[in-house]
């Protein structure tokens, strides 16, 4: 089973959450580098995208009466940009992410990524998986994500971005958010999502999961999986899309079938080449079409 995709509630003892001030977490978003909990880093595969004619650096966003951080990419001309929503793996938005953003914007989105765990704590700074999951994760609602995605999305309507052209993507734990965003938002044009848990057990904070409310997305939704991931089974992924279908809601689920969790994952062992191109150019046709 991989640590990423597991369900929160086998941890019995939860280590209380750390609250970061802003000024705290802001130079965690701004600094380069990745969550200790994934080194050491596969440094021979990991893709390094230049920010030559892009707009990059890090804000804040206001949510919930907080100020939520984020690291933006977007050309650096041009207004009318369609947005991209980036979400976070569990380790939270380091370098990888950043590097995800910043090859949108290479593409002609504006793209944002939040720091959805900023009232909890910091996951960069954990060096296990599991105490990850169980001291902040655990302890994310699902209601207080959707809001702060929300919040990033009227944000980027002043900072050049068509929201009437919104999109969303996401890993891991952010692929399950963004099968839950889709239903969330009916102004989201698209969405893709990578290698995202489709079932679970409910809990106070994440009381719905994808297979929950595939009959309720409000856009089309591609959802990319790995045959070998041991913390998905395959079943899910057929459920999931059966329910999509019966729903009559337009999606699609590409499996590959020798790829593991985190195929796209090009810091970590788990990347695989291949699967992660197609994956990617997928990706880029999804949102032409749809956004």
């Amino acid at each position: 089973m991989n640590a990423s995709d597991t369900s929160t509630t086998e941890f019995d003892s939860l280590l209380p959450a750390a609250r970061l001030d802003r000024r705290g977490f802001v130079t965690t978003v701004a600094a380069t580098g990745f969550a200790l909990a994934v080194c050491p880093i596969q440094a021979s595969t990991v893709i390094s995208t230049d920010s030559t004619g892009l707009d990059t650096g890090t804000a804040t966003v206001e949510s919930g009466g907080e100020q939520l951080p984020v690291y933006f990419a977007r050309p650096a001309r041009g207004d009318g940009l369609p947005v991209v929503l980036v979400v976070q793996e569990i380790f939270g938005v380091h370098e990888h992410i950043r590097d995800v953003c910043r090859r949108l914007a290479g593409q002609g989105y504006l793209a944002i990524a939040p720091e959805l765990y900023f009232r909890q704590g910091d996951p960069a700074a954990l060096e296990n998986i599991a105490d990850i999951l169980s001291s902040i994760v655990s302890k994310v609602p699902d209601a207080q994500v959707m809001a702060d995605l929300d919040a990033c999305a009227r944000w980027a309507a002043t900072r050049g971005g068509d929201t009437a052209r919104l999109a969303i993507t996401g890993f891991c734990w952010g692929g399950r958010i963004t099968w839950l965003y889709a239903a969330h938002n009916p102004a989201l044009k698209a969405g893709v999502a990578w290698y995202g848990r489709l079932r679970g057990a409910s809990s106070e904070n994440q009381p719905t999961h994808p297979i929950d409310v595939a009959a309720n997305l409000n856009a089309p939704v591609l959802g990319l999986y790995g045959g070998q991931d041991q913390g998905i089974p395959l079943d899910d992924v057929e459920a999931m899309r059966g329910a999509i279908r019966s729903a009559g809601k337009p999606g699609e689920i590409v499996v590959y079938p020798d790829a593991p969790h985190a195929f796209h994952a090009d810091y970590r062992p788990s990347y695989r080449k291949n699967e992660a191109e197609d994956g990617w150019k997928r990706l880029l046709a999804w949102f032409s079409a749809h956004v």
